[in-house]
């Protein structure tokens, strides 16, 4: 009853895609530069909708970090008139209960 059953692993493999090496050609010309590798050129190149999806996610990401940098200052703006509230009503009470003693 206490015996933990685990799930049966899966059978899927996933298909490996290798692309076919482009032929060199050997020239007696100057040498050709090799391409520097750039994640977004690798991207724009693949499809146009690539492009605008990594742009809209970071839009996205942008925006949900904004959202919890105004939600901390919020929350740092609340707490400090909170304890500038509670500290003139503390300083009343004091003066309030001094006046009371000298008063005896």
């Amino acid at each position: 009853m206490f015996k933990p059953q685990y799930p049966r692993p899966d059978t899927y493999t996933p298909a490996t895609i290798r692309p076919t090496p482009a032929p060199v050609e050997h020239s007696a010309s100057a040498p050709v530069p090799a391409p520097t590798p750039s994640a977004l050129a690798g991207l724009g190149r693949q499809s146009p909708g690539t492009l605008l999806a990594l742009a809209a996610g970071g839009v996205a990401g942008v925006l949900a970090l904004a959202s919890v940098a105004v939600s901390l200052l919020l929350a740092v703006a609340v707490t400090a008139v909170a304890l500038s509230v509670s500290s003139v009503v503390l300083l009343f009470l004091v003066r309030a209960l001094r006046q009371e003693f000298k008063g005896r």
